[in-house]
């Protein structure tokens, strides 16, 4: 070999050494470890950055809002420049890709490219979430549909099949189930419990947090116990949670933040998503959603397993309230 390399070729050789090399030995390859560690699909980016970038730091948050907004553009940059694009270091770049669910930059430029392929095959339809004061009704519905269908579709490529199949199967075996949440989360866990009911399963949803305290410590190894929080940090929820899990009994945490107090006692989490939070379109609406979504995986997962008992019992059900649904003679 004759002459030296020039510095275009060196720089470029220095990129792919980093790339190569800036990932985290403990974090398995593609192929490697249970499924719930590997790297997410393409269509699950956007949905991890709206669920994970509330518990970021404010330079990881650029570098995920970044590769969110523009998949195309950043597939093209290096982890240089990548970092130079959001003020940020290469060191930041490397833990948010980490964070979102890849072993290092390369896979996250991967995946950066596979979501900008599908973009282009079918973008969604552009339109804006905010809702003005003035916006014809029209363009509220439109807005809120299209916001709901956003959150709903977030939340099922960000959530878990691993941890929601082990939290059906306690469900499904479970002695008694409590589920607990305040506020509109508290809406959400009196449905889950109907549900339940109407399966013929034990299931309570007590609305005062001293009652889920006390029904709390009554829990054993074979019962569950569900917390349902958007932030994660609702303390009369993760007060009744703390003590099930105390008592040894499964417990389940319904949350937009993964990594919020909650989970500290729930032995299989399931992630929500919710769409930017707006005056007129507070957190409780779009998390509701969301959490609805679960809550519906559950329940039909745990019928699928309790099948031979679930079926009669619906329709027992059904049959004991059908007269309260017909028309009453004129």
């Amino acid at each position: 070999m004759t002459g030296s390399p020039s510095g275009k070729y060196l720089s470029r050789v220095n990129e792919d050494v980093k790339e190569t090399f800036t990932r985290d030995p403990l974090t398995p390859h593609r192929g490697g470890g249970p499924e719930s560690a590997r790297p997410p699909a393409p269509a699950a980016l956007t949905a991890k950055v709206r669920t994970l970038a509330p518990s970021m730091t404010r330079s990881m948050q650029r570098v995920a809002e970044a590769v969110a907004g523009d998949p195309a553009g950043c597939a093209a940059l290096t982890v240089t420049g990548l970092a130079e694009l959001t003020g940020t270091s290469e060191a930041t770049v490397v833990r948010t890709a980490r964070l979102l669910g890849y072993p290092g930059y390369r896979d996250l430029r991967l995946a950066l490219a596979g979501l900008a392929a599908q973009q282009q095959s079918g973008r969604a339809p552009a339109i804006t979430t905010d809702i003005a004061v003035d916006d014809p009704i029209a363009d509220v519905v439109a807005k809120l549909a299209h916001e709901e269908q956003q959150t709903l579709a977030d939340t099922a490529a960000g959530l878990d099949t691993v941890q929601l199949g082990a939290a059906v199967s306690a469900l499904a075996g479970a002695r008694r189930t409590d589920v607990y949440g305040i506020g509109a989360s508290g809406l959400v866990a009196q449905d889950l419990t109907q549900k339940l009911l109407r399966i013929g399963l034990i299931a309570h949803a007590p609305g005062d947090p001293h009652l889920a305290v006390t029904n709390a410590v009554q829990l054993k190894a074979g019962d569950v116990a569900v917390a349902i929080t958007h932030s994660g940090s609702t303390g009369d929820v993760i007060e009744p949670l703390r003590a099930a899990f105390e008592r040894g009994a499964t417990t389940v945490a319904v949350t937009g933040r993964p990594d919020s107090p909650v989970t500290q006692y729930a032995d299989h989490v399931l992630t929500t998503s919710t769409s930017r939070e707006s005056e007129l379109r507070p957190a409780a609406m779009s998390s509701r959603t969301s959490q609805l979504l679960v809550v519906d995986c559950l329940f039909v997962g745990v019928a699928q397993r309790t099948y031979e008992a679930a079926a009669p019992a619906l329709a027992a059900s059904y049959e004991a309230l059908a007269h309260r649904h017909r028309s009453l003679p004129r």
